[in-house]
């Protein structure tokens, strides 16, 4: 693993404030992603390191802020850090760390401002979303929401040299986010169901024979338990089907991005092995792929990629 002030100097990364400022975004990301954070240190090329921790940054930062209260004061906050976005992203300056750092993230890869504004006016919809009336109003979610916010690090790693390329690529995301989508639905069901919010649409549950008081009101020795591991089992399958889908992403980045790719998609594959197996467990366990499976990965992806250099060498 290559050393943090190294990776900050690969980057291009050379002001000593600037260099606190992404240090800063380093430890966020370390404490409150550490799966995601090991990835990116272990399977990124160290230039690409510290954007990729910036981008992360940023989008916990402002899930922070439309997580908790009311959904007309999560707006009003979401309104507010906008504002400071926008400046930040205007003139390069701020007084939050991470918008300074996501700030000349964006001057090394302008195509990221786009993504920001996207994920910013996505991040309404997720701020005011208790549940979803049909397949096209998820369809809308992921639209406006979700594929923003994994293009904010996907586009970092994104193929540059060929338009047909890169078209494949977002489409390709575009699946997999959808793919992902579904299942952190399934696997958030026991947290989300307490609060009113459910992810699985009302056509959906209906189609099941459920209705949503079925899920607000569980127990284990319900008659809808049979109809919601139905659900999930055919949840299941549509997700397993996109993520199949997506195994090719990879091949459309370059060589030193691939491992980062495949690991990711893979411990998505995992976390869809866990629910299926809680399957209508669900409402009452959380789902996830298990730590040790997921550092499995991430070790077996960085051997291969430090093979693979050893043979370019």
């Amino acid at each position: 693993m290559t050393r943090w002030p190294t990776a900050l100097t690969e980057a291009g990364i050379n002001d000593p404030s600037l260099r606190l400022d992404y240090e800063a975004q380093r430890r966020l990301v370390r404490r409150f992603k550490p799966q995601e954070f090991l990835a990116v240190r272990l399977l990124l090329p160290a230039r690409l390191q510290p954007s990729v921790i910036a981008a992360v940054a940023f989008m916990h930062e402002t899930d922070r802020r439309i997580d908790e209260g009311e959904v007309a004061t999560r707006q009003d906050a979401l309104d507010a850090w906008s504002r400071r976005v926008a400046e930040a992203m205007e003139h390069g300056t701020s007084d939050q760390p991470v918008l300074r750092a996501l700030a000349d993230t964006a001057e090394r890869h302008p195509h990221l401002s786009t993504y920001v504004r996207e994920f910013l006016d996505g991040a309404h919809v997720e701020a005011g979303w208790t549940g979803f009336e049909t397949e096209s109003d998820f369809q809308a979610y992921v639209d406006a929401y979700s594929h923003p916010a994994l293009m904010l690090t996907a586009s970092l790693v994104a193929p540059t040299a060929q338009a047909e390329q890169a078209d494949a690529f977002e489409s390709g995301c575009r699946t997999l986010i959808e793919a992902m989508q579904r299942a952190d639905f399934l696997a958030d069901l026991s947290e989300d169901v307490p609060q009113g919010r459910v992810g699985i649409s009302h056509e959906e549950l209906t189609h099941f024979g459920l209705e949503l008081d079925d899920l607000l009101n569980p127990s284990p020795a319900s008659a809808s338990a049979p109809a919601l591991e139905h659900l999930v089992q055919a949840q299941a399958r549509t997700i397993s089907a996109g993520l199949a889908s997506c195994r090719g992403l990879p091949d459309l980045v370059a060589p030193e991005n691939q491992p980062f790719l495949r690991a990711f998609i893979r411990v998505q594959e995992l976390q869809l092995e866990d629910v299926r197996s809680k399957g209508g467990k669900l409402l009452h366990e959380e789902a996830g792929a298990s730590k040790p499976a997921a550092l499995g990965v991430l070790l077996q992806h960085w051997r291969a990629a430090r093979k693979q250099r050893g043979r370019r060498r």
